[in-house]
């Protein structure tokens, strides 16, 4: 096998469909062409707003966003740290997307949500692991925006 060959079959895959690594990191979602709905899933047949046969196209999504709700977690899978906080986060083109919240201590969001709910956030991608074949898995959460 090529040298080539090896290096593609070695690139870090993302742990779902609509997270792309390339050119940097980013979600992309489907629109529909009739209604302008945005979905993070596949739309094979019809729009589920305005009921239009398939006719979508990918967009990219921002990376930014604000927290809509989040939960502490704090009893998960066997080898899974707990505590941790798990979020919805709306972005600004109408989608919202589960994800992890990092970088928030999950006892001062429980003694303090407030400071979490509408919070800016942006997304940051970090490998979660190793598949079956050897490539990194790249899992993407949110972070509270610097400044």
């Amino acid at each position: 096998m090529s040298e080539q060959a090896q290096a593609e079959n070695q690139s870090p895959r993302p742990i779902v469909p609509f997270l792309r690594l390339e050119p940097t990191p980013h979600l992309v979602g489907k629109k529909c062409a009739s209604c302008g709905a945005i979905f993070l899933d596949q739309r094979p047949v019809a729009c589920a707003r305005c009921g239009a046969d398939g006719q979508f196209s990918e967009v990219v999504l921002s990376n930014r966003g604000k927290v809509h709700v989040f939960s502490v977690v704090h009893q998960s899978f066997p080898g899974i740290k707990t505590p941790y906080i798990t979020a919805i986060v709306d972005l600004p083109e109408g989608v919202s997307v589960r994800a992890n919240l990092v970088d928030v201590d999950p006892d001062e969001a429980e003694k303090n949500p407030h400071k979490i709910f509408d919070m800016p956030v942006e997304m940051v991608t970090s490998v979660s692991g190793k598949d079956r074949e050897g490539h990194d898995v790249i899992v993407f959460s949110y972070r509270p925006v610097r400044t």
